[in-house]
């Protein structure tokens, strides 16, 4: 089976690039409902060119609408994929299962692609997309090649082999909502994992400013032929943020790797990998990289590749010797940490150079007040930048065939293996003086210039002593070429978007109360005073699930999935939602519900009561539940420490610490992130929600539950705080 090459962009000279350098698709993102939203993105125009350009040069385009969609935005955001199914995208990537159902429903051919933000990582999950209609999911980036390679299914599965990684399971992130009010789920990802963290165990310092949750970048171009050998149909490049030279030159590796039997990169060609971008490499958990190898501490962004040291400097001037070519308007990074673009550069004589060869002794000018010697690193390859976007523009084979028979009409046809087009003019005629060769005739029909197209193989049927005007066969080819175009261009879509209504009506009710636990002694504190509690511990719950009360959380990632019927569970990713027809179900607020669709969806496979988003606040949280059906039960968690990360990254044990202690990450601003380990890492929040003020509001909008989350709190603690809510 042939593999696809997939290219991030995010501008049209990516487009441009990755198309020249061999991708088979692109995936992008208009303005709205991308995940990255600081991308410079495309308007509606410059989407329906770049759709017209993709195809015209054979390569599909994948439009990213894969963040949460609230409930007042459902419209638009339909209204916006009916202009992508009628521009002719090939197929729209999703994370929101409710916007999967309402796509289904409006645009039934229109191709969906599961996100990696749908946070897929087992069968089951799989499974459900494929009932959903779902063509292909994104895995997460956690799973391993082996993981993959179990998965029995004929769904399309794509993975990303190269680029930026997140520490955080994609679409379980809540740091950057709840700290900077930008959601990761609405493509406004801060980035807060890039940042620097001290991790403390009280008031101790056991290790100061590091990079503690910043991955290095994903590089699997070595282990190609492994992933040839995979079930994995389309091999994702990572980068709608980064530069069109690295976007290119990363689709040029691949693609000559992907091309090749047992294919191996020149140490030239890892020379400029790096020096395009790098925070290190690793080969990522899908080729089971050890922790200790997937971390870089010492930094968070590019860190360039070494060509050089500073051997003397002084206030004006950096000497430095060389180990690698260095060219003027490069950039590189100093011993100081700083960077800078060698504007001048000059030789031991003080001359002016536009380049220093290896081996040689260079000065730069000292502008970033460096008084340190140490190594030299390029950060900006302008050299191999400029003859990345001079390379050539990717061309069409087609085929061509004349006929020229003596008082027959005369054909000409061009085809690319799918289109075919062709001329018919009037009868041939007997050469009266100069007749026309061959040659000329195969001269002028294949001189395609810059058109996207080449000649491949020219079939003549062709008689001899003809007359055919060379300014009709020139004529007759323009017209031949554009007409090409356009077929290979062309959309034959459609589609007048018509939405029904919600008319659901919800009676008032007596908000009731539940807690989630994480052992016996918060059960028994809480057990005889709340509607309903959640516990974490099987053990636990085993031993009073008796009490109609008590409930079973599972896990939000899960592997395995035990035999459960006539239980009472909490789940928290949308496999275990084949657990709704056995068992009494709520589902936990990790699967991001924002939207109506996706309760009647949860509904109908079963789930008794759900849980919104913590993200859903205020008037997004009436908007959700104005015109809702009165059965279905909704929950909100109302107060408590809720998880902003879960890692499958060992912080604890990858810094040797102890698996009982109790460790916190700080930031800059003080601020501290309890970290806690079972088979995952979770970072829990800095604070409290805490909506206790706003009971009253949430009784007037209908919620059915309002949800405690305990963590660590003693029973001192959790009386203050039910007795709190009692008054």
């Amino acid at each position: 089976m042939k593999k696809e090459l997939l290219s991030p962009v995010g501008n049209w000279e990516c487009l441009e690039i990755s198309i020249k350098n061999g991708c088979d698709a692109v995936y992008l993102a208009g303005t709205l409902y991308g995940a990255r939203k600081f991308a410079k993105n495309f308007s509606y125009e410059e989407l329906e060119e770049a759709v017209k350009y993709s195809h015209l040069y054979g390569v599909k385009v994948y439009v990213t609408v894969n963040t949460i969609i609230y409930e007042k935005e459902i419209e638009d955001c339909l209204k916006y994929i009916e202009f992508l199914y009628n521009i002719g995208v090939d197929a729209i990537i999703v994370q929101d299962l409710g916007l999967i159902m309402l796509v289904r429903k409006y645009f039934p051919d229109l191709e969906i692609h599961a996100s990696t933000q749908a946070h897929t990582h087992n069968i089951e999950q799989i499974k459900l997309l494929e009932s959903l209609g779902v063509k292909r999911v994104v895995l997460a980036r956690e799973l391993s090649l082996d993981e993959i390679k179990k998965m029995d299914t004929k769904m399309e599965l794509e993975v990303f082999v190269h680029g930026a990684l997140c520490i955080c399971y994609s679409g379980q992130c809540l740091f950057s909502s709840f700290l900077l009010d930008r959601s990761g789920n609405r493509g406004e990802c801060a980035g807060l994992c890039r940042c620097l963290y001290s991790l403390k165990e009280g008031d101790k310092n056991i290790i100061k400013d590091k990079y503690l949750l910043s991955p290095k970048e994903l590089n699997t171009i070595n282990y190609i032929e492994e992933l040839k050998n995979s079930p994995i149909y389309s091999f994702k490049i990572e980068g709608r943020m980064k530069s069109p030279e690295y976007v290119g030159y990363v689709t040029h590796l691949y693609r000559k790797i992907l091309d090749s039997k047992n294919g191996k990169l020149s140490q030239e060609e890892i020379f400029n990998l790096k020096s395009l971008y790098n925070r290190g490499f690793t080969k990522g958990y899908l080729f089971n990289n050890s922790d200790k190898e997937f971390i870089s501490l010492n930094s968070s962004n590019h860190q360039g590749v070494e060509i050089g040291e500073v051997v003397d400097f002084r206030k004006d001037r950096i000497k430095i010797k060389l180990s690698c070519e260095l060219n003027q308007n490069d950039a590189i990074r100093l011993p100081n940490n700083e960077g800078m673009y060698v504007n001048y550069l000059y030789d031991l004589k003080g001359n002016l150079i536009n380049k220093g060869n290896k081996n040689e002794i260079v000065y730069v000018q000292n502008k970033v007040g460096l008084k340190s010697l140490g190594k030299v690193f390029l950060t900006v390859n302008k050299k191999l930048g400029d003859k990345i976007k001079a390379g050539e523009n990717k061309k069409i084979r087609i085929d061509a065939l004349v006929r020229a028979k003596v008082n027959e009409n005369l054909v000409v046809s061009y085809s690319d293996g799918i289109h075919e087009v062709l001329k018919v003019l009037d009868r041939v005629e007997i050469a009266k003086s100069s007749p026309i060769s061959k040659d000329r005739i195969k001269k002028i029909v294949s001189e395609l210039g810059n058109t996207p197209f080449v000649m491949g193989d020219i079939r003549l049927e062709v008689d001899n002593n003809i007359f055919i005007p060379v300014k009709v066969l020139k004529e007759i080819r323009r017209g031949l070429v554009e007409e090409l175009i356009i077929k290979r261009e062309e959309v034959k879509r459609a589609k007048k978007l018509v939405l029904e209504e919600y008319k659901g009506k919800r009676d008032k009710r007596n908000i009731k109360f539940s807690v989630k636990v994480r052992g016996e002694e918060q059960l028994k504190a809480v057990i005889d005073r709340v509607d309903y509690v959640y516990v974490t511990s099987e053990e636990v719950y085993q031993k009073y699930k008796n009490n109609p009360k008590v409930y079973l959380v599972l896990d939000r990632v899960m592997d395995k999935f035990p035999e459960y019927q006539n239980e009472r569970l909490v789940i928290g990713e949308s496999g275990s939602l084949k657990y709704c027809k056995d068992n009494e179900v709520v589902s936990d607020y990790y699967l991001n519900v924002v939207n109506k669709a996706y309760m009647y969806l949860l509904k109908d496979l079963g789930v008794k009561r759900i849980t919104v988003s913590p993200e859903v606040k205020g008037d997004n949280l009436k908007e959700l539940l104005d015109g809702l059906d009165n059965e279905i039960q909704v929950e909100v968690i109302g107060y408590g420490s809720i998880e902003y990360m879960i890692m499958k990254y060992d912080l604890i044990e990858n810094m040797n610490l102890k698996s009982d202690g109790k460790y916190e990450l700080e930031d800059r601003l003080k601020r501290r992130f309890r970290i806690y380990k079972d088979r995952y890492t979770h970072l829990m929040a800095d604070k409290k929600i805490d909506l206790r003020k706003e009971i009253d509001r949430l009784e007037e909008m209908v919620i059915d539950v309002f949800r405690i989350e305990l963590f660590e709190e003693d029973r001192e603690e959790i009386d203050r705080i039910l007795k709190s809510f009692r008054r």
